[in-house]
């Protein structure tokens, strides 16, 4: 092979040139293999997120940490020395008290001594000198049917009038009654139990055997009623001074599709939707606009939108959600002290907060709630120097930059309810009136119908407002299915 003093001028300058491309080539490839080792790099870490989340740094509920593959959440730290799983110290207890006036007495006398075995004379007993040893037991159930004879009477000017029919009889020659009426939608609402159970469960406990279209169509039958009560219940929770606010994806419809049921909770009112995850859904709920309080939520962008509440409201922001996120920016950056030590101040201030309101207390009081807010703010200063922004504006931000700036923006709404007792800290009372319907999914897989979706959450919320109001749900449902429902008492203003 000829070295390169061999070569003429042109047969250099050829060679250079095709060095020139070959080296291109390289650099261009160099630049390629750079930018799909980026993508697949951001890929990686992105997949191990998602990967990462669990009930524990994120907003997922617990049933998904069994998920395989799925990170386990951190263990929960351990309890203080002596502690015990249980009732708390000082709660009231939960046992079953006699009753002074019992149903019914059944007198027992021993029959033969004990000592010689001789027949003893009942006679002989002292009245006051008995053991009382109660118990509680309910009637075997069994349906009983009862025919109403409507009788025809004639007037003596003419005309005959028919016996009306006893509320709640339906005008048909056989039909069920309310009490097992009740029970169809208290089994399929408050428990989840599928249809097809609902009627085995019915035919075994009581001997009546409606029928699958009967008890499906209960769910209808038992919300027509309820349309009045969902107005009010609406209408009172836009009055209400706080308000919880949550949603929940919901698989109902067809295939593939995927619905969200929207909260509205009180202590004692609770209100269903559903709908989308727009704003535009959201105001369909019809809680939002005309509500001046204060909204509690997990800071879901919808809750900030312009049109979302009118314009006094305040908000207060989940503080188990940002525990969570916090819990989340110490696993991404293992090395960083000031996630451990923000969640430490808003821990502190979440048990203040419930001493301050035990007593009787407006809001915190100062000298113990100015120490834990001035750490606080520390944390979130340390955290934002410790992570900056990424300088490309259409990159997105890190998980933890954007909680920092959430912390330092809205600190008010972070920290609401340290001025303020009636304000709650965390959403967990929106969060516990939507976990029935994450529970229905788990064992429906899907609910076919929108429609009877619907009436599900109609009533469901009117359960659980009843709940709340301390009526029991079958007394609730019977009078719902003899279109008399329940109402809930509405509060007279000074």
């Amino acid at each position: 092979m000829p070295g390169p003093g061999d070569l003429s001028r042109d047969e250099l300058v050829e060679l250079a040139v095709e060095q020139a491309r070959q080296i291109g080539e390289l650099q261009a490839e160099n630049v390629a293999l750079a930018e799909w080792n980026t993508a697949l790099a951001e890929r990686v870490a992105r997949l191990e997120r998602m990967q990462s989340r669990n009930s524990g740094n994120s907003s997922m509920p617990p049933s998904g940490d069994d998920a395989l593959g799925r990170k386990k959440p951190a263990a929960k730290p351990a309890r203080s020395k002596g502690g015990k799983r249980g009732k708390r110290r000082g709660s009231p207890g939960a046992a079953v008290a006699p009753v002074a006036d019992p149903d019914r007495r059944v007198p027992m006398f021993p029959e033969t001594c004990r000592g010689c075995g001789g027949a003893l004379d009942q006679a002989e007993h002292c009245d006051e000198d008995y053991l009382a040893r109660q118990q509680i037991e309910i009637p075997l159930m069994c349906a009983t049917v009862t025919e109403y004879q409507l009788h025809r009477v004639r007037c003596a000017c003419g005309t005959v009038t028919t016996a009306p029919l006893p509320l709640g009889v339906a005008d048909a020659p056989i039909s069920y009654g309310p009490n097992v009426q009740a029970l169809a939608v208290y089994l399929m609402v408050f428990h989840a139990v599928p249809v097809q159970r609902c009627c085995q469960l019915i035919a075994d406990v009581t001997g009546a055997a409606p029928s699958p279209g009967f008890v499906h169509g209960m769910l209808a039958r038992a919300a027509k009623p309820l349309a009045a009560f969902a107005k009010l219940v609406k209408t009172m929770i836009t009055l209400a001074y706080v308000v919880h606010f949550d949603e929940t994806t919901l698989r109902c419809g067809p295939c593939d599709v995927k619905r969200y049921v929207w909260t509205a909770s009180t202590e004692l009112l609770t209100a269903h939707h559903l709908g989308g995850r727009s704003g535009v859904e959201f105001t369909a709920f019809g809680v939002g606009a005309d509500f001046n309080g204060v909204a509690v939520h997990d800071n879901y962008a919808v809750y900030d939108g312009r049109d979302a509440f009118g314009t006094g409201i305040r908000h207060q922001l989940c503080c188990a959600h940002l525990l969570r996120h916090l819990q989340d920016a110490a696993e991404s950056h293992p090395g960083a002290h000031w996630p451990a030590q923000a969640s430490r101040a808003l821990r502190a201030l979440i048990r203040s907060w419930h001493q301050a309101g035990a007593a009787g207390l407006a809001d915190i009081p100062a000298d113990v709630r100015a120490p834990l807010v001035t750490e606080f703010r520390r944390a979130v200063r340390v955290g934002l120097s410790d992570i900056p922004r990424t300088p490309d504006p259409n990159a997105k931000q890190l998980p933890a930059r954007n909680l920092l700036e959430c912390l330092r923006d809205r600190e008010h709404d972070v920290l609401r309810f340290c001025s303020d007792t009636r304000v709650p800290p965390t959403n967990n009372l929106a969060e516990r009136d939507l976990r029935p319907h994450k529970t229905q999914q788990k064992i429906s897989g899907r609910l076919q119908s929108e429609n009877v979706t619907r009436d599900r959450l109609t009533i469901r919320g009117y359960l659980s407002t009843a709940a709340k109001n301390g009526v029991d749900a079958m007394t609730a449902l019977r009078g719902a299915v003899i279109g008399s429902p329940w109402m809930p008492p509405v509060p007279i203003r000074a």
